[in-house]
């Protein structure tokens, strides 16, 4: 009789063990190396290639192998097939960090075109920008994925940009406006007493036209 071989499948779980892993031993290059070949040579179970490939990528940038890191997400993007998030924002990090900055800001630029009603876009280039320095600029994408937010109703991810706007505005030494009032509002609102009215909930101000 023949035997069975056991195919390895691409799986969150799988790619999540390998990811805490690395946390503890510190050793993320070795799981980025397990990535890739898995990326490459795994059966696709719930997950894309295109997704292990991603993490594959974040596993280099953490081990500070910014060309290694561009190299997958450049393959991510050729893959095209389901992710987190764009490729597209992670590969311009590691141009950053190559020091291809132009190269880094037309992918931001293709972001702004394509992609500036994403939320989860917003808050990834928002964070991108903010280590470059360029506050102003992670201002403008971190306002946008607040009013995202808002005509999405997305409370989750609106939270986040929030308080990632909130801290840029204290960094470029901005007034409070009304989207600081808002998280303030949120973050000091409490639970009612017993038999008391409901406490309002706030109302989200109207989504302008400019940062």
């Amino acid at each position: 009789m023949g035997t069975v071989k056991s195919v390895i499948a691409l799986s969150g779980e799988l790619f999540d063990a390998i990811e805490v892993n690395a946390v503890r031993t510190g050793n993320h290059k070795r799981a980025a190396v397990r990535m890739r070949q898995l990326a490459e040579q795994a059966a696709t179970n719930g997950m894309s290639r295109a997704e292990a490939h991603m993490r594959a990528g974040e596993q280099w940038l953490l081990a500070d192998e910014p060309a290694e890191a561009a190299e997958e997400f450049r393959t991510a993007l050729a893959h095209g097939g389901q992710t987190f998030s764009d490729p597209r924002i992670q590969l311009a990090r590691a141009l950053f960090a190559l020091g291809a900055r132009d190269e880094a800001n037309a992918l931001i630029g293709e972001l702004a075109d394509e992609a500036k009603t994403d939320p989860r876009t917003c808050d990834m280039v928002a964070e991108v920008l903010t280590e470059q320095g360029d506050l102003t600029g992670a201002l403008e994408w971190a306002t946008a994925g607040v009013e995202a937010c808002m005509r999405a109703e997305d409370r989750d991810e609106l939270q986040l940009l929030l308080r990632l706007r909130y801290r840029l505005r204290i960094d470029l030494g901005l007034a409070e406006d009304e989207y600081d009032k808002l998280l303030d509002t949120r973050r000091t609102a409490r639970p009612s007493a017993p038999g008391a009215p409901p406490t309002p909930r706030p109302s989200w101000p109207a989504p302008r036209t400019a940062p």
